[in-house]
């Protein structure tokens, strides 16, 4: 086994105190990072989707609606936590936390900035996938153990979305690995003197697009079409263990917005700025793109939701990993100036086609 995946080996040389001090200090910023994030993130989707509507959003608590989220959490918080009778009590009580867990677990081999790492494993992109996949299992436990049909849906629904859609983001991330040669994520950032947005803008489109998938959002957030499944899996829930799905939500939104970042707009680099403010006004814009989205396009069928991961994302990731294999292999020396225009016209003219070749009417169903 390689030394990179004991932890002691990830404490960067020039840390003061040893490593349980430094486990320590970066488990309560990582939390302290997400949960402020979490608060800033649902004001500012508030105030951002009221703008796209002409509407005002919160206004009321506090200087620009800015303690909105703190009246809302005390509301939840108060409210009572009833736990339907035919349900089963243990796995009602545990789905909550094992579907919020692996939020955390990502972002310990997240690099907040230069060697601001909890833990940097050499298969950090192997990690991030798997880890991801667990969240599911805490949403179907949710649905399962509410002894209520449209919560059991619900989750029927989410896990058939994650699990179509998390191929095209893995062949999508593959393309990353090839182009950087390491699946660390230090790695992989290192590898963006221009960002992978840049130069694999193909896996990009496909990567933003199943991430809305893997994390509920809007157009893809089947679970809380409310004149069908009431609330989705979380039907039954109220008070705090509502409260941590409804944290939940939020910070998968959060770590998309880091993920994008990340892997995609270069990470904590830039210039003149320190490295986590640079890792802030990326996951800001990346965040924008996610309530942009969310306040244009409307909520697809689940027959659409499937189709776009096996009949479009699938065969692009797979045309991505196909141009950088050759890319590696017959242009190994291209340059970035050269390949970034390719690149461009290539996902440009791909995208076109495919979208015309997907139009409704173009395909025939044989009896």
């Amino acid at each position: 086994m390689s030394t990179a995946f004991l932890l002691p080996a990830t404490i960067a040389p020039d840390w003061p105190g040893n490593f349980w001090w430094h486990l320590l200090i970066m488990t309560v910023l990582l939390i302290a990072v997400l949960m402020i994030s979490v608060i800033m993130f649902i004001w500012l989707e508030r105030r951002v989707i009221a703008r796209f509507q002409a509407r005002v959003g919160p206004n009321r608590a506090g200087p620009f609606g800015l303690l909105q989220s703190f009246a809302d959490v005390i509301k939840i918080l108060t409210k009572e936590d009833i736990i339907p009778a035919l349900a089963d009590k243990p796995l009602f009580w545990i789905a909550p936390a094992m579907a919020f867990v692996p939020v955390l677990m990502i972002l310990a081999v997240i690099p907040l900035s230069d060697g601001l790492q909890l833990a940097d494993i050499n298969v950090g992109v192997v990690y991030i996938s798997a880890v991801s996949a667990i969240t599911a299992i805490g949403i179907f436990m949710s649905g399962m153990s509410s002894n209520n049909k449209y919560s059991l849906i619900g989750a029927m629904r989410e896990i058939a979305q994650l699990i179509s859609f998390e191929i095209p983001m893995l062949l999508a991330l593959a393309g990353l690995v090839m182009a950087s040669s390491s699946m660390s994520i230090s790695g992989v950032i290192g590898a963006q003197t221009i960002p992978f947005a840049l130069t694999q803008p193909l896996a990009f489109v496909v990567f933003v697009i199943a991430l809305l998938a893997e994390i509920n959002r809007t157009p893809f957030d089947l679970v809380e079409a409310d004149s069908e499944l009431t609330a989705g899996f979380n039907t039954e829930y109220s008070g705090m263990k509502f409260a941590v799905l409804y944290l939940t939500e939020y910070s998968e939104a959060v770590v998309g917005s880091i993920l994008i970042s990340t892997f995609f707009l270069g990470g904590w680099r830039g210039p003149f700025l320190p490295g986590i403010i640079w890792l802030v006004i990326k996951m800001l814009a990346s965040f924008f793109v996610i309530l942009w989205i969310r306040s244009t396009i409307p909520r697809f069928r689940i027959d659409q939701s499937m189709k776009l991961a096996w009949k479009t994302l699938l065969p692009l990731a797979m045309f991505n990993l196909f141009i950088m294999a050759v890319k590696t292999v017959f242009a190994p020396g291209l340059t970035n100036w050269v390949a970034v225009p390719v690149y461009l016209a290539i996902t440009a003219v791909i995208i076109i086609y495919w979208a015309r070749f997907m139009r409704p009417g173009r395909q025939s169903v044989g009896i």
